[in-house]
């Protein structure tokens, strides 16, 4: 029986596991890449770390995976987390796992993992074409026939295949060459494509005093993400009298849509961090949202009003702006006594119980205006992409057209931060490439 010649397209995580795959699984492979070097995106992953996988049970899994986890369960279980660090650590990439089982190589060189799965890729007889750049995917009685590429120094080529996997990422970060051709290709061969959307990006925010804080982080605080059940877009306030609108709002027995702990950080736009990131795969920008910043979590009100009576008591006869050092960051001091309402230069004894009890809220519950999220271009993966519906689990096949595979971003699948998203693209990338060499 000759080997199925099969076609990948796109030298990222998806692809490279896809070709690795179909060419163990005896299937002649040429991976074609429009850049001139492979994982582009790989490589600013994690900051210039990469987040390879978590480290978490597998059938914990599924519940950081935002869009369509069920459909996962084949991917996932016929290479899971600990498959992946397996294959990295043969292959003399040697890993580690940090806080909340995020995975990184030891060296925390995201072109170790580069290289490690691009020797793999060439160990397995795999031919890369570098710098050449799919236009289309052909199908003839609804079985994938061909493509068509072309490079810098040659006329459009046609080449038939016996089967294409098409693993070219959404359109985040556009620059490394996600610019949303697979969505492309899915369309012309009769495919449904979710509307593609940033996901784990920052928040802009209405707020004036955010921008006083830019470049200030802050560790160990919580966040909450509400959203407005209503389409109509409020106005957003761009002054202090939001602050008083959401110590309202924050006392109404609203649920979150989203109630996380760790880090963020102000920007001069809003804010960003992993915390934001996270809270952003549950954004929905068709309905009004704003967050609640509790800077004390380890604290229930109670405890925190007594937190605040002893500073009080300390310093009775100081002024109010001289008495927050050991609450907040200094950065952080001018603003919160601005939002409190209280005088700046009033002394602690004559601050009331009433204003007292409103500061401890106002600390628990720091109130901002969501106006949008930033653009693909700081968007770290795309919400959206290839309808699942139309692809079968167990293989990554379309059910559509025959002899194509999808795998990655480019499927609506996507997860929360933590290794989560890169671990979508080497199960899938491994059952498409295994499928299509095996079926």
């Amino acid at each position: 029986m000759s080997k199925k010649k099969i076609a990948v397209i796109g030298c990222g995580a998806a692809g490279m596991m896809a070709a690795l795959a179909a060419a163990e699984s005896s299937g002649s492979v040429t991976i074609f890449e429009k850049n001139e070097k492979p994982g582009k995106k790989i490589f600013i992953t994690g900051k210039g770390r990469c987040n390879v996988t978590n480290a978490c049970a597998v059938e914990d899994f599924f519940g950081y995976v935002k869009r369509n986890p069920r459909f996962l369960y084949s991917a996932v279980y016929d290479f899971d987390n600990t498959q992946v660090m397996d294959f990295f650590e043969n292959n003399g990439c040697r890993l580690k796992t940090e806080r909340g089982g995020r995975v990184f190589p030891v060296s925390d060189h995201s072109s170790d993992i580069i290289n490690t799965l691009y020797r793999a890729v060439q160990k397995a007889g795999v031919n890369v074409q570098l710098g050449v750049e799919v236009l289309s995917v052909e199908a003839l009685s609804g079985n994938v026939s061909a493509i068509t590429y072309s490079n810098a120094d040659e006329p459009i080529t046609r080449e038939e295949f016996d089967c294409v996997i098409v693993c070219t990422g959404g359109v985040s970060y556009p620059s490394t060459g996600s610019t949303g051709d697979g969505y492309r290709f899915a369309r012309e061969l009769g495919h449904n494509v979710i509307d593609a959307l940033p996901s784990l990006v920052p928040f802009e925010i209405a707020e004036p005093w955010v921008k006083e804080l830019q470049g200030l982080s802050l560790r160990n605080v919580g966040l909450k993400l509400f959203q407005e059940k209503t389409n109509k877009k409020a106005s957003p306030e761009t002054n202090d009298s939001a602050c008083n609108d959401g110590k309202k709002n924050a006392g109404k027995k609203q649920k979150p849509v989203y109630d996380g702990f760790g880090e963020m950080l102000f920007t001069h736009f809003g804010v960003s961090g992993p915390l934001v990131l996270t809270a952003s795969c549950s954004y929905d920008k068709e309905k009004n949202g704003r967050l609640l910043l509790d800077l004390k979590p380890a604290l229930s009100e109670e405890q925190l009003d007594k937190r605040v009576l002893r500073d009080f008591e300390d310093g009775l006869n100081k002024q109010f702006k001289n008495i927050l050092g050991g609450l907040f960051p200094s950065k952080l001091i001018p603003v919160m006594i601005k939002l409190s309402g209280i005088d700046p230069e009033k002394t602690v004894n004559e601050i009331t119980r009433e204003e007292r009890s409103a500061f401890v809220k106002l600390i628990k519950n720091v109130p901002m205006t969501i106006t949008g999220t930033r653009s693909f271009n700081e968007a770290i993966i795309t919400r959206g992409g290839v309808s699942v519906k139309e692809i079968n689990p167990s293989t990554m096949e379309s059910k559509l057209v025959k002899g194509l595979y999808f795998a990655g971003e480019v499927l609506d699948l996507d997860a929360e931060t933590g290794g989560f998203n890169l671990q979508i693209a080497w199960s899938t990338g491994h059952l498409a490439g295994k499928s299509a060499a095996e079926n």
